[in-house]
């Protein structure tokens, strides 16, 4: 697997947050968020091919239970599968951070789905990238099919980046789709890779989210670390 970095932090989004995790975090994404807080996974993708047994025995040795695989986006890569197979057997709880656009029959405790909204456009990041990388991005950022799938595989959660208040029209559409799926799994979060970004925006949202039945989820790993690289 193509992997851009391992590392013990704590988990800064949805039902976990604030749980000690490794992050296993892979290289490669099929979509261009112009927000993307870790483009050395997506615009300018680097790292090294690390086996899966490496992989397994790098995580076993911090001897904590949760695991995040995330990316980038991790269901890219096959061997996504045998990595969560070998976690879980090891007695870890798995969580699988993914946009909901690619399926794999990988096994989690949670699949953490942040399906992508059209606050997402790759054109709001002025370049030229941006631009050859829109029209692949708006056909790819929505998938109802995979998104079933992944949510009738494991436990899981909806997780939606909210830049602007006129998001939240966006997302009440989207989850019309979604009946079955109750309020308590759905988290609205802040837009922001500074914490002065998800200062601006928490306070608001938190009492949108309340009002709507969702649950606001802050991102900690921006409050502690201000978005720092391993952190």
């Amino acid at each position: 697997m193509r992997i851009a970095e391992v590392y013990a932090s704590i988990q800064g989004e949805g039902q976990f947050a604030g749980t000690p995790s490794v992050f296993v975090r892979t290289t490669g994404c099929n979509l261009r968020c112009w927000f993307c807080d870790t483009p050395f996974t997506s615009w300018k993708p680097e790292g090294p091919q690390v086996s899966v047994a490496d992989l397994v025995q790098q995580v076993d040795a911090f001897g904590i239970e949760h695991i995040v695989l995330t990316g980038g986006e991790p269901l890219l890569q096959p061997d996504s599968v045998p990595l969560c197979e070998q976690l879980l057997a090891a007695g870890h709880f798995v969580t699988i951070e993914t946009a909901g656009t690619v399926f794999r029959p990988a096994p989690a405790s949670l699949m953490s789905i942040s399906p992508k909204l059209a606050n997402s456009s790759p054109l709001r990041a002025g370049s030229a990238d941006a631009i050859r990388w829109q029209e692949r991005h708006e056909q790819t950022r929505s998938n109802h099919d995979v998104i079933a799938r992944l949510i009738a595989a494991a436990e899981f959660q909806l997780k939606f980046v909210v830049d602007e208040s006129s998001d939240l029209a966006e997302i009440t559409d989207y989850l019309a789709a979604w009946p079955q799926v109750p309020g308590h799994r759905i988290w609205l979060m802040p837009q922001a890779r500074t914490r002065e970004e998800l200062a601006a925006r928490s306070n608001w949202l938190e009492a949108e989210s309340a009002h709507l039945g969702y649950r606001f989820s802050s991102r900690w790993q921006i409050a502690e670390f201000d978005n720092a690289r391993g952190k």
